[in-house]
């Protein structure tokens, strides 16, 4: 029986495509979007995230050490269009060192140095009301990165890589995979942007 819900690749497209990019709050909660659809990330490693995270990796970028649930650390590739919306933010918000994601004022002024797991609700509730998608939660947004890759041709142990799973070590062991930074199973998922 299936449990959540799955976006079709044209509504992962529209959907972080949706916030205005000419806003400061739009140029925020479209990195937050692409984070949850591109990385597999989950709400706490989002607003956890830190500029040091972000490192070149085997000439790709990654997400590097980052602490999911049970405190298992994992290192996740970060695609060359993620990490554009990513660098737009961190540009305009002039964050330069620190968690990435901040709050924004109505009028567009980012204070604080953190966001809550809440904001990540409320940003991906907004967003996805306007296509009328529906009832969507960001652990949705992880399944259906899992799908992409897994429909795009990505290794099943390479997508296990991803999501930092536990048996991916008992995986590691017994068939010798080793996670790849150069051709990463999540750099084409068929939602960025035409080159």
């Amino acid at each position: 029986m299936r449990l959540g819900n799955w976006l079709p690749v044209d509504e992962a497209h529209s959907l972080w495509q949706l916030p205005d990019v000419h806003t400061m709050k739009g140029k925020r909660d479209r990195a937050i979007l692409t984070a949850l659809l591109g990385c597999k990330i989950l709400r706490r490693e989002l607003i956890e995230l830190r500029l040091v995270h972000i490192q070149r990796r085997e000439e790709h970028w990654a997400i590097v050490d980052l602490v999911g649930k049970g405190g298992h650390i994992r290192t996740v590739p970060m695609p060359d269009w993620l990490k554009q919306t990513v660098d737009l933010w961190l540009s305009v918000a002039q964050v330069t060192r620190g968690r990435i994601f901040r709050c924004v004022r109505r009028r567009g002024v980012v204070w604080g140095t953190k966001i809550t797991e809440k904001v990540v609700w409320y940003v991906l509730k907004e967003n996805a009301e306007k296509p009328r998608i529906g009832r969507l939660a960001p652990h949705d947004m992880r399944r259906s990165c899992a799908w992409f890759c897994h429909d795009s041709g990505g290794e099943l142990e390479q997508i296990q890589f991803l999501l930092g799973r536990v048996s991916v070590h008992t995986t590691d062991k017994y068939l010798g995979c080793k996670q790849r930074f150069r051709h990463a199973a999540n750099d084409r998922l068929g939602i960025e942007l035409p080159a």
